[in-house]
């Protein structure tokens, strides 16, 4: 079942070998063996990669209940709360990665020197079904799925700009800020509805200069390529950079912790999570 998964997941013998620190053929013998245990097909074979077939969609359920069970049973046998060890992937935005995790990544080793952090720090959503993450810190809560959601905390964000670009004449008016270039995210390779900040702004254009990243952002303002929507958190940490109009541009987002069900109740990623949430709460 754990090399019906890996495949499942990844799509491919390859992908899903180096996972699991085996060889491809060893994958494809075990799917193989697999099918055969179960009289059908669990996947269509193209040059493309593995996909599901409707047997295989059915079976993911169960295969998935059945791992959760042994990850359970390994948490429970294999030591005490005070001994959390293995592996816990945690996705999240760049900006909390960088600016809000660190300390509890740093204590979180020191007092379990057993654990691995795994920080997925990507312009995308995590599917937690499969594992991309063991739990996720989104700004947008989905609004679908076997979870367990929590609120972390409320943070602020709004416009910013170098004080050596501003000089003596910052945009005071909506009407004046369409006249400056912009900094922000990509319009269409924004991933989460929640950090389409410029559209909430009177008078903001399109941005003239534009990343997915938000810790490319924060350097092109701090250069002087533009003004842009900066979390307050990062912005207060970098010297020469000024608010612009905060009547009008400060706006209001909150992170939200996200958990799947069946692997909520682990030691290692309910400690972990608890570590993330309370770091973060004491820096927003």
């Amino acid at each position: 079942m754990r090399f019906f998964l890996q495949v499942a997941r990844t799509g491919r013998l390859t992908e899903a070998a180096r996972a699991l620190g085996v060889d491809h053929a060893t994958v494809s013998r075990r799917v193989g063996a697999l099918e055969r245990a179960l009289s059908a097909r669990l996947f269509d074979r193209s040059p493309r990669g593995y996909a599901l077939t409707e047997a295989g969609r059915a079976l993911m359920p169960t295969a998935e209940a059945m791992e959760s069970a042994s990850m359970l049973a390994a948490a429970e046998v294999g030591g005490r709360q005070d001994e959390l060890s293995g592996a816990v992937r945690i996705g999240m935005p760049e900006g909390a990665a960088s600016h809000l995790a660190p300390r509890a990544v740093a204590e979180l080793i020191e007092s379990y020197p057993r654990l691995e952090i795994q920080i997925v720090a990507l312009p995308r959503t995590f599917s937690l079904s499969q594992r991309e993450a063991d739990f996720a810190i989104v700004v947008t809560p989905p609004a679908a799925g076997r979870l367990r959601i929590r609120k972390i905390a409320d943070y602020r964000l709004q416009l910013y700009g170098s004080a050596e670009m501003l000089g003596d004449r910052p945009p005071r008016t909506a009407e004046e800020l369409r006249r400056w270039r912009l900094v922000g995210y990509v319009p269409d390779l924004i991933f989460d509805k929640g950090l389409d900040y410029l559209t909430e702004i009177p008078g903001a254009p399109k941005p003239a200069v534009a990343s997915t990243s938000l810790l490319v952002q924060l350097e092109m303002v701090a250069a002087g390529a533009g003004l842009g929507m900066l979390p307050e958190f990062m912005a207060r940490r970098r010297p020469g950079l000024v608010p612009v109009m905060p009547e009008v541009t400060r706006i209001t987002r909150a992170y939200w912790l996200v958990m799947h069900q069946d692997t909520a109740d682990l030691a290692r990623i309910r400690r972990v999570a608890r570590a993330f949430a309370d770091a973060m709460r004491a820096r927003l």
